[in-house]
């Protein structure tokens, strides 16, 4: 081959490798955030929604360069699920984030590749995937030990207040993950001879009765499990513990920012870097079948002193020692 010739092609090889990689520099991922809540609860400015998408930056995504992402939402009402997970299977996704078992299950057989950010439960117990090594579906995602993190919270719950024997457990009934953490809560309390006063909610309007029913049966502490519904309504839950001066522990870190007494569960930060990195990976080819469910490696354990004043509650300094963060 003369060389002329061979520079002619060495230089048409370059040019040509140089466009792919220019063109897969240029093409624009499609990214869904689906919760059972308000669309807002996953918009890209809320809490949520910049936790996924700084999370995602660092994988080199960025909002208007090459990631396009769309929230969805179903404001709590879950006959409008199914309808929501085909719109967003009609939109061509590559692939979406959900908050929960109600939108996982939704978009269960779709084939839109599907991460669970947090808040689903036992995706296994739930049946939404074969096993935590091989989901065989299109979803995989975040897990976590219910039972584990259960006997925690009540154990830490219990530390901080050792004259507890009632626990209120408010959880949001029309979610089977949700449903079965309960369960798995209760049980907890069994073993650590705490009785249980479940108190199962499905709508807003629900949380009155809940409220009811504890200044019948007053409970000593409060066991808040954490959903769309139970979140959406936390203040309501936060503001009355305060009146009735109850401790209570709830799931996430953000509710004690907010006034709550305490809380106990994974690190939600990471949880959304976890999910991140497994958009990435879908992104670049792998199938959600194939990608084993994770557990959050990093837990938190948080206190409001100022919450444990106001209700006249002296929490030991063997408790606090325990705490990753203590607001006063």
């Amino acid at each position: 081959m003369r060389r002329r010739e061979l520079l002619q092609m060495l230089a048409g090889a370059t040019v040509a490798a140089a466009g792919a990689t220019a063109a897969q520099a240029a093409k624009t991922y499609h990214l869904a955030g689906f919760t059972a809540g308000a669309t807002a609860a996953f918009a890209p400015n809320s809490p949520n929604g910049t936790m996924l998408l700084r999370a995602l930056a660092e994988h080199g995504y960025s909002l208007g360069q090459n990631l396009d992402y769309q929230p969805y939402g179903a404001d709590m009402q879950v006959a409008r699920l199914p309808q929501v997970a085909r719109q967003i299977a009609a939109s061509k996704v590559d692939a979406v984030v959900v908050l929960g078992w109600p939108p996982a299950a939704a978009l269960k057989g779709t084939d839109v590749p599907t991460v669970v950010a947090a808040g689903a439960g036992d995706p296994v117990a739930t049946g939404l995937v074969a096993s935590l090594a091989h989901p065989g579906g299109n979803i995989t995602g975040i897990s976590d030990n219910a039972a584990t993190l259960s006997t925690k919270r009540l154990g830490l719950l219990k530390q901080a207040v050792p004259g507890i024997h009632k626990v209120a457990m408010l959880w949001n009934k029309n979610d089977l993950g949700m449903t079965l953490r309960y369960q798995s809560s209760a049980d907890a309390a069994k073993a650590l001879g705490v009785t249980v006063q479940p108190l199962g909610v499905g709508e807003p309007d629900d949380f009155a009765e809940a409220f009811a029913a504890m200044d019948r049966a007053p409970p000593d502490a409060i066991l808040m499990v954490s959903d769309a519904l139970t979140i959406l309504n936390r203040k309501r839950v936060i503001d009355y513990a305060a009146a009735h001066r109850l401790p209570a522990i709830y799931e996430t870190d953000p509710i004690v920012h907010e006034g709550g007494l305490m809380s106990y569960g994974a690190d939600v930060k990471e949880s959304f870097a976890r999910a991140a990195s497994l958009v990435d990976r879908i992104f670049k080819g792998a199938k959600p079948a194939d990608l084993p469910f994770e557990e959050p490696t990093h837990y938190l354990f948080v206190i409001n002193l100022k919450t444990a004043k106001s209700i006249n509650l002296e929490i030991p300094p063997t408790v606090l020692a325990l705490a990753d963060q203590v607001i006063e």
